[in-house]
């Protein structure tokens, strides 16, 4: 046991992180940050009290965190009552206008991140129908809703009431995703679809070469090229412009599961983070000038979501099942090199979704435990092109209902 005098000095530096450092809500530990001889010395002296003014931020909480105050770590806690449990559907996203859009059961609702409050937009009320799938149109002002059904709904997020049914789906729509005015949907019924929301005769294009359902879609950010993933472990790659004519221009077999996590990389457009399901457990880097897989780390666990640090090079994973008992984390990785910064197990059932804030600060995720959590995981841009990972605030815990 410690002394006395340490025993101060651990009150004086909990005191010290709970009243300030408010920059961010880090929660992956770095031990290049620590002084550790300064650390022997706080727990071995016992004949005084070591004070040292120039403990550095991180230095401090790292030291709470290996005394086990690493609880203090999401910065809000939603429940979600009646969250569907299944890996296949899409029914969380953060618009532009910073509005959570959630599915619950036969319910969507939106939250609003500035206000706190949150709205129902829908309800269902056909007992064999639920939405499957969410998207937000990227002005935050019109949001997509695919559903059990094979309906695929367009709302206006601001009168709350529905502009138009996109037909073409003959089985559940679990994934959506825009580009501009194309709203491009994938169904169980193994097709992808582009619609025209401009248009009378909204289907643009129809193409079906995944031999199983279609679970991932996600457009680059310059609009040119979309990746779709699907159950038979394979992913495409497509060309805007030559979609219509079924003319894929990479096809990738290097998972072993379904892919649904898509994740472009925010400043270099040709890279494609992807991630499989349980018998995967792999993220895999593309080059898609090259088409070829530039990195591959095996993550032990069903991957369900993939976010990029749009301020620095990182990406974080959510997971699933494991067969190595590695499951419901978050993960944090280092671009491009892929080794891992910190893990988190913070659900107590697999993590279903991961969606990111407007301004690439906060990620939440979906929890298969009813719970929404905040994380301020990626912190603010930085000038200096250095990158700590630190735990830079304590967290508030606050709990409330998402409906």
């Amino acid at each position: 046991m410690v002394g006395n005098a340490v025993t101060s000095t651990w009150k004086k530096m909990i005191v010290m992180a709970v009243n300030g450092w408010r920059t961010g809500d880090r929660f992956i530990p770095n031990r290049s940050l620590m002084d550790l001889d300064q650390a022997h010395t706080l727990l071995t002296s016992r004949t005084r009290e070591v004070c040292n003014s120039t403990f550095s931020v991180s230095f401090c909480l790292l030291l709470l965190w290996f005394l086990g105050f690493g609880n203090w770590k999401e910065s809000r806690v939603l429940d979600a009552p009646r969250i569907n449990d299944d890996y296949y559907l899409n029914i969380m996203d953060w618009g532009k206008r910073n509005i959570l859009a959630i599915a619950l059961g036969s319910d969507l609702y939106l939250w609003n991140a500035e206000t706190g409050h949150s709205q129902k937009l829908m309800q269902v009320d056909d007992q064999e129908d639920y939405p499957t799938s969410i998207a937000w149109c990227e002005d935050g002002r019109r949001v997509a809703v695919g559903h059990l059904s094979s309906k695929l709904q367009l709302w206006d997020a601001e009168t709350f009431k529905l502009i138009r049914s996109l037909e073409g789906h003959d089985d559940r729509v679990g994934i959506a995703a825009w580009n501009g005015q194309i709203l491009t949907s994938g169904s169980r019924d193994k097709s992808i679809i582009n619609h025209d929301v401009r248009a009378r005769n909204s289907l643009n294009c129809r193409v079906q070469i995944h031999s199983q359902e279609v679970c991932g879609l996600k457009w680059s950010s310059t609009g040119n090229k979309l990746a779709s993933g699907g159950n038979e472990n394979l992913i495409y790659i497509w060309e805007a412009s030559k979609m219509c004519s079924s003319n894929f221009l990479h096809q990738f077999n290097g998972h072993r599961a379904a892919v649904k996590a898509l994740a472009w990389c925010p400043y270099q457009s040709d890279v494609l983070a992807s991630g499989g399901g349980t018998l995967d457990g792999c993220i895999k880097i593309w080059n898609i000038q090259k088409g070829t897989c530039i990195n591959s780390i095996g993550a032990n666990a069903q991957i369900c979501g993939l976010e990029w640090n749009r301020h620095h090079k990182e990406i974080l994973s959510g997971h699933g099942f494991s067969a190595t008992g590695h499951q419901n984390e978050l993960c944090l990785w280092k671009y491009p090199s892929m080794s891992k910064l910190g893990e988190l197990k913070c659900h107590s059932s697999r993590v279903l979704h991961l969606s990111q804030s407007p301004d690439g600060s906060t990620v939440v995720s979906a929890g298969a435990d009813e719970t929404l959590r905040f994380w301020e995981v990626f912190g603010p841009p930085v000038t200096d092109s250095s990158r700590v990972s630190d735990l830079d605030s304590l967290l508030s815990f606050k709990r409330s209902l998402i409906r």
